[in-house]
């Protein structure tokens, strides 16, 4: 494991030396993700200007869920993101035999091998607005909530990093997968409001499909609920099976896609 947290070092490095030679494209993301986040909190606090809650969620509370997705998310960004999105350009390419060479793990060098340091600061906001979220909801500290709220949160890290792991695999056998890729963007979407949210005739069946069968609702829902409302067993229960299961199926299927693989050589 040291090694492999070394070679993290390194891609951190490297790819702080190729932020720093285009520097104002680099600031350019940065004031972007920062005006995103401002006008997410606009459009919130709007929100809640109507209303002292949404079902069971007051302002406070959802603040936190808001500032969990947004630090969760920026660690995908950060690590991941760009790397899965480029797995289909490295087998069009070729470059992909060039990795499978490498005495190392091959998903841990596809998946990690660049870091995006212009999301960083994501992860630093996130926490930040769950820090004041937490103070407006005069939370008590309690260690066995932090202890699973940080299990939980590593779980809900693990969840949406299997779900790139599983999207990317599938360039194997289609090469140009970007509409399956864009398919995060509809995750990220669902990941950003609480699951309590679908209720109704119509809601109910999305809600039930995305916490059972794809549960891309359990990534924010259940770190924030252990957090900042009642402790429920149920819930943690799910979120900690979903979690092995996706990273087992999601290394599974990936093995499965390189034994398809063809080289360029081949």
């Amino acid at each position: 494991m040291g090694r492999y947290f070394r070679l993290l070092g390194a891609f951190a490095r490297f790819g702080l030396i190729g932020e720093m030679a285009f520097r104002m494209n680099f600031l350019a993301k940065l004031a972007v993700e920062i005006i995103w986040l401002v006008l997410l909190l606009i459009f919130y606090h709007t929100v809640f200007t109507q209303t002292d809650h949404i079902r069971g969620w007051n302002q406070a509370q959802f603040l936190c869920f808001l500032g969990i997705y947004y630090a969760l998310e920026g660690i995908i960004e950060t690590f991941f993101l760009e790397n899965c999105s480029e797995f289909a350009d490295l087998i069009r390419s070729g470059n992909l035999d060039l990795y499978l060479l490498r005495p190392i793990d091959e998903q841990f060098l596809v998946t990690c091998r660049k870091v995006d340091w212009s999301t960083v600061p994501n992860i630093i906001l996130g926490f930040c607005l769950l820090g004041f979220g937490l103070s407006r909801a005069e939370w008590a500290f309690d260690p066995v909530k932090a202890a699973l709220f940080v299990l939980t949160f590593f779980c809900g890290v693990a969840m949406a990093y299997s779900f790139l792991v599983l999207l990317m695999s599938t360039a194997v056998w289609l090469v140009r997968n970007q509409s399956l890729m864009e398919l995060w963007w509809l995750f990220t979407t669902l990941m950003r409001y609480p699951r309590d949210i679908y209720v109704g005739k119509l809601a109910s069946p999305l809600g039930w499909f995305f916490s059972f069968v794809v549960p891309v609702l359990l990534v924010v829902n259940v770190p924030a609920e252990t957090l900042v409302k009642v402790l429920d067993p149920v819930a943690l229960g799910m979120g900690l099976l979903a979690t092995v299961l996706l990273l087992w199926l999601s290394r599974a299927f990936f093995q499965r896609a390189l034994r398809s693989y063809r080289s360029a050589s081949s």
